[in-house]
């Protein structure tokens, strides 16, 4: 199970956009990264294609973040917290903040 998933509200904790808020738009399993909304913006230049239509220029995008470098935002605490996965009495597995022991998922 992963403690950081598509769709969550994550805080940065490291880096040049270090205090920023985002929404994971993808998680990179294979290479421990994820891209989160907004943060950690460069820049990519684009060579134009006549026949296709396409215009050149330069379009900002976000790049990806080490999964280290982010923390799951606690929102009764008001800052990131660590988490960590416990198994229910029926059998499933559910996230958890460490500072306050709630749930992520419900």
């Amino acid at each position: 199970m992963q403690k950081i998933r598509k769709g969550d509200d994550v805080i940065v904790i490291a880096g040049k956009d270090k205090g920023r808020r985002g929404t994971v738009i993808r998680v990179l399993r294979e290479d421990n990264r994820v891209v989160v909304e907004n943060v950690n913006m460069v820049k990519k230049h684009l060579k134009g294609n006549p026949q296709r239509g396409e215009s050149g220029g330069i379009q900002d995008k976000e790049a990806s973040l080490h999964i280290s470098n982010v923390a799951l935002y606690n929102p009764a605490k008001g800052k990131g917290d660590r988490v960590g996965i416990k198994v229910l009495e029926d059998g499933r597995k559910a996230r958890y903040y460490k500072s306050n022991n709630e749930l992520v998922d419900g």
